[in-house]
């Protein structure tokens, strides 16, 4: 599989953040360019430029590319909430682009710029959003846990404790190989993710061989570095980052 291009040294880190995590499930979902394009509402050219940080990339394209891919939308939706907050004016990064009909800022038009010193409605309820949609990103990104010891799984799955080694039940369902914690199939794993789905690759990692020190569901680096293993084992994209494919060699 091709490289990707570095990102342009200008784009903003939380366009960059969406955009790895676009080209990450892209390439576990093994479609080329031109297949998304023909799954998708966007063409082959307005992906490339997408996934090369040349064009911001629409909300809707981030849904249809997680429907596509099997996967849950709502984070990456959030994560490109956050990354469209900061092209708005005022932010910074990347430039916004004008929806068709509206008019340019004012010194984009030659016209004098002056201070606006009038903060109106829909300015603070927008701040208000913004305030609201970081600080939910942030939960996500650590990991997905609120509150103390007791927490709620990635996968709605209550109970799920920190610092419990749990038992893993390895049993065949039919094809499927399951250690009982997680029926989960396309959720994405990394650095800080948190939950039963954790402990379920655990066990699964552990069942094929590649020890991950631990089935605490805490994905840290020693998981990390036995699901790298494991894919590499089986010829997968090895960036320790459990998607779908992942999954699928895991549920063998």
């Amino acid at each position: 599989m091709a490289r990707w291009k570095e990102l342009p040294a200008a784009l903003d880190s939380r366009e960059g953040r969406l955009i790895a995590e676009l080209r990450r499930l892209k390439d576990h979902s093994g479609l080329s360019l031109a297949a998304l394009a023909g799954k998708t509402g966007y063409s082959r050219s307005s992906w490339e430029r997408y996934l090369n940080g040349k064009q911001p990339v629409p909300r809707e394209a981030v849904r249809e590319l997680a429907e596509v891919c099997g996967l849950e939308p709502t984070r990456l939706l959030v994560l490109h909430d956050v990354a469209a907050q900061v092209r708005r004016p005022g932010g910074t990064g990347a430039p916004r682009t004008e929806a068709p009909g509206t008019e340019a800022p004012r010194a984009e038009r030659g016209e004098d710029s002056a201070p606006q010193r009038t903060v109106s409605l829909r300015g603070c309820i927008a701040g208000i959003v913004a305030a609201v949609v970081v600080a939910f990103t942030a939960g996500l990104l650590a990991g997905g846990v609120w509150g103390g010891d007791e927490a709620v799984a990635d996968n709605g799955k209550a109970g799920y404790r920190r610092g419990v080694a749990y038992s893993c039940d390895i049993r065949r369902h039919g094809e499927e190989l399951r250690a009982g914690h997680s029926t989960s199939r396309d959720i994405l794993l990394d650095i800080n993710s948190t939950g039963f789905d954790v402990v379920e690759v655990q066990c699964l990692l552990r069942e094929h061989g590649f020890d991950p020190g631990s089935t605490d569901g805490l994905y840290g680096q020693p998981t990390k570095d036995a699901a790298t293993r494991f894919q590499k084992a089986r010829g997968l994209v090895a960036d320790g980052i459990v998607g779908p494919k992942t999954w699928g060699e895991l549920r063998r």
